[in-house]
């Protein structure tokens, strides 16, 4: 069945303005929906054909300047009505049918607007903000706010452009972006894919909002070089640990790391873990029972001696109520480095390398509470840290 299309051009006369004219309205109609807004355009009612919806010279004015401008204004409304009708066409072949909303929008210029990948991202990162600190932390927030601002960057300096429509994005465009990554930013190639990863949340945050297009992504593969993340032996944790410093913020940091080291928890549960995460389990003995800050993960950690012993150094001593003297993780990654050049130990310790140490030794726990204590954000990571594990219980069960 053929749709019924037509643009309207009427005047809006219960709001005159002072010198007597008023404003131009438009209507689209299809099918015998309506929808109208304002040209931005005014006129005397004198110089209108309501009939005809178009301006017409006034023979008994003498002020040529109006007469010239109402010449010119029929002009301008020939144009509205050839753009509106471009869309109207544009939006019958690509999806079968248009309605008078998406018509004005698109000739306003605010579907593109509302339809754009940076637009996607401020949308993206202002919900997963709400999230900092209960299912989400401040650390993976901000790298989605780097990525979009790299983005920017990317669109400005190789398409002299401040955004562009989702459905125009190919996977031209993400080989570009992330070949700007590894040049422009000089990043590696596992830091650009992870860049990459983001930007490809967001086309699917897109499409989960409502918006029809297909996949770039599809054509695209992700290429991550395998890396040696390291570990550290029980004889190097053992090493640290019975380290004397001279340097009280040495000596705290090592404390936190090893604390890390025998619980597995990272840098963001640490930094929260708090009295009420401290727990006493069914066979009477402490455990940390705790959701995991990245993941949202309930997990159950029991304390073995060393961590024990470390809580208890530093209990009442601490303000906030903290139960470990930690500090930026910026900051603690540096001292690590100088903790580690101290004893000797050619690796390069990070604080996430505690999550990758032989930790949980001589636990007297079942596989399967294994599985639960060590779901990570990603699958390769809680392989990693499952196996670690199971290879260090040393008793029959």
């Amino acid at each position: 069945m053929k749709s019924t299309f037509k643009t309207l051009f009427y005047l809006k006369k219960n709001e005159p303005k002072k010198n007597g004219h008023v404003v131009i309205m438009v209507r689209i109609t299809v099918d015998g929906d309506q929808v109208q807004f304002s040209s931005k355009l005014d006129i005397h009612p004198d110089n209108w054909d309501t009939k005809a919806g178009r301006a017409v010279i006034n023979k008994q004015s003498a002020d040529k300047k109006e007469n010239l401008r109402v010449s010119s204004l029929n002009k301008t409304l020939d144009e509205i009505r050839s753009a509106i009708t471009m869309h109207y066409t544009r939006m019958m072949n690509v999806d079968g049918y248009a309605l008078p909303e998406k018509i004005r929008n698109a000739f306003l210029g605010l579907e593109e607007k509302e339809k754009t990948l940076i637009s996607y991202f401020t949308q993206h990162n202002e919900q997963y903000a709400k999230k900092v600190g209960k299912t989400a932390t401040q650390k993976t927030y901000s790298r989605y706010e780097l990525t979009k601002q790299r983005m920017i960057e990317f669109l400005q300096k190789e398409y002299k452009l401040s955004d562009i429509p989702v459905k125009e994005i190919t996977v031209t465009h993400i080989e570009n972006f992330y070949l700007y990554l590894r040049q422009e930013c000089e990043v590696s190639n596992n830091t650009a894919m992870k860049f990459v990863q983001r930007f490809h949340t967001i086309l699917l945050f897109a499409q989960k909002s409502g918006l029809s297009f297909i996949d770039p992504f599809g054509n695209f593969k992700f290429n991550f070089d395998k890396t040696d993340r390291g570990y550290l032996t029980q004889e190097e944790i053992d090493t640290i640990y019975y380290k004397e410093f001279k340097s009280k913020r040495l000596e705290h940091v090592r404390d936190a790391f090893i604390f890390s080291c025998y619980t597995g928890l990272p840098y963001c549960d640490i930094y929260t873990l708090s009295s009420e995460d401290i727990k006493i389990g069914v066979d009477g003995k402490k455990w940390i029972m705790k959701d995991r800050g990245k993941t949202g993960v309930e997990s159950f950690i029991p304390l073995l001696q060393i961590p024990l012993d470390i809580l208890a150094k530093y209990e009442g001593k601490l303000k906030n109520g903290k139960l470990l003297p930690v500090i930026s993780n910026q900051k603690m990654n540096e001292y690590l480095a100088e903790i580690a050049a101290i004893c000797q130990i050619n690796k390069r310790i990070t604080y996430h390398l505690a999550s990758h140490s032989k930790f949980f030794y001589l636990l007297n726990i079942s596989e399967l509470s294994i599985l639960k204590n060590v779901t990570a954000n990603d699958l390769e990571t809680s392989y990693i840290l499952f196996l670690s594990q199971l290879c260090n219980i040393q008793r029959t069960l």
